[in-house]
């Protein structure tokens, strides 16, 4: 059984450098203990979340923020990769994106999203919806550890 007082660990999956500031930001003056890994694209989520080459020594995270429109490897097929993995499967993911398309709403949670969330235009509006996913994940739900 994990440390009750260890730090949460996210990874957040986003290829736009001002929304990824942002939010491990928001995470970072929140009020909850955790520790952030960022990666850029879907490829580089795959390998840090297999631990392969430079994510070798990864932590596995206790939630997942994934952006949808990415280059290399989008959300949606980490996703699919992602909850067809016995290893993985179980990690909480919100999908974090402008989109606010019903279909790529739809298409995430039949791929097995936890949430969905359109990020908000507004630059507070952003750091609120950031703060609002950390405090539901981390103090409302109970997590697999």
């Amino acid at each position: 059984m994990q440390d009750p007082t260890a730090p949460f660990e996210i990874l957040l999956v986003e290829d736009d450098p001002a929304d990824a500031g942002l939010a491990k930001r928001a995470l970072r003056d929140g009020r909850i203990l955790c520790n952030v890994g960022h990666v850029r694209d879907g490829v580089e989520a795959m390998a840090y979340l297999r631990r392969q080459g430079p994510f070798a020594e990864a932590v596995r995270p206790d939630l997942i923020l994934l952006d949808l429109n990415m280059p290399r490897m989008d959300g949606r097929e980490v996703l699919q990769e992602l909850k067809a993995d016995e290893e993985l499967k179980t990690i909480p993911v919100v999908i974090l994106t402008t989109s606010d398309v019903d279909r790529d709403v739809n298409a995430s949670y039949l791929l097995g999203a936890n949430s969905f969330i359109t990020k908000p235009m507004d630059m507070d509006a952003f750091f609120d919806a950031v703060k609002g996913i950390e405090e539901y994940w981390f103090r409302v739900v109970r997590l697999p550890r």
